[in-house]
């Protein structure tokens, strides 16, 4: 059953994918809805076997790289419905940034352990209070992150294409990048915000743990790196009013280090979250 739970949604979040991009492509309203049914019977069983694997466990699933993958992918994926229902049948772009992301995560996560397989128990330092905060932050935080890259990826394609336009239809397209600068903007405002807390959880749980509030371990390091590139983000935003091109540019950009702090350090920098 797990089997089943954890691939089917990566059968069909890539589905999906194909029919929201032959959809935009080719502007067939029917294969973008087909594609948007898609995505929610995927995040549905996707939500199922997250549920199915902490009821088995008996705890979040949330203990290693491959569940939090697992979660990061979902995170994703519900982030991508929330705006899409938010914003209604025009904002139906939303799901073409969201649908390759969740599956290449998912696709990711896949590599990393069978899905059938739980851990029996977690491991002493993970048996905190602290768990479910800083974990969750973190795959909700990264989820904005991931979106506002999608999202400025998407902005710079149509902004090199305005040229090319008529005057009624580069009017048109100028509002919807308007949008995507705003949208990717607030998306990092959040993930910015969780990862703070992200970094401030960890820091009172590694005392805990580990009894040092800091050990300059790689996960910790790389997550200040992170938090500190998209704070220069937000401040030139804020100060300089950084807009269009060079935010989007800069975001797509700050996201490596996000995927870099996710997994590179995993399999790169040996340290004390090397399990995750």
């Amino acid at each position: 059953m797990l089997n089943f739970l954890f691939f089917a949604p990566i059968a069909l979040y890539f589905i999906a994918t194909l029919l929201q991009f032959l959809g935009t492509a080719f502007r067939k309203e029917g294969l973008k809805q087909a594609a948007w049914y898609g995505l929610l019977v995927s995040l549905a069983l996707h939500t199922a076997y997250l549920v199915v694997r902490g009821v088995k466990g008996g705890r979040l699933p949330l203990s290693n790289q491959f569940e939090f993958a697992t979660a990061f992918a979902w995170g994703i994926a519900l982030m991508a419905v929330v705006l899409r229902i938010a914003g209604k049948r025009g904002m139906d772009w939303v799901v073409t940034a969201g649908l390759p992301l969740a599956f290449l995560i998912l696709s990711y996560a896949a590599f990393q352990a069978k899905p059938d397989q739980i851990a029996a128990e977690l491991m002493p330092s993970l048996r905190s209070s602290w768990f479910a905060l800083h974990i969750g932050a973190a795959v909700f935080s990264y989820s904005g992150f991931a979106l506002a890259a999608g999202f400025s990826v998407r902005y710079l394609m149509k902004e090199k294409k305005l040229g090319t336009l008529s005057a009624n239809a580069r009017a048109e397209e100028e509002a919807h990048l308007e949008k995507l600068d705003t949208l990717s903007y607030k998306l990092v405002c959040f993930g910015f915000l969780l990862l703070t807390v992200v970094i401030l959880s960890g820091c009172v749980w590694a005392e805990q743990a580990w009894g040092s509030f800091w050990t300059w371990d790689p996960k910790e390091t790389w997550a200040l790196i992170t938090w500190l590139i998209y704070s220069v983000l937000l401040h030139n935003r804020i100060r300089k009013n950084w807009r269009g091109k060079k935010m989007a540019w800069f975001c797509a950009i700050a996201f490596v280090c996000v995927l870099f702090t996710f997994a590179g350090v995993n399999k790169l920098l040996a340290g004390l979250h090397s399990y995750a």
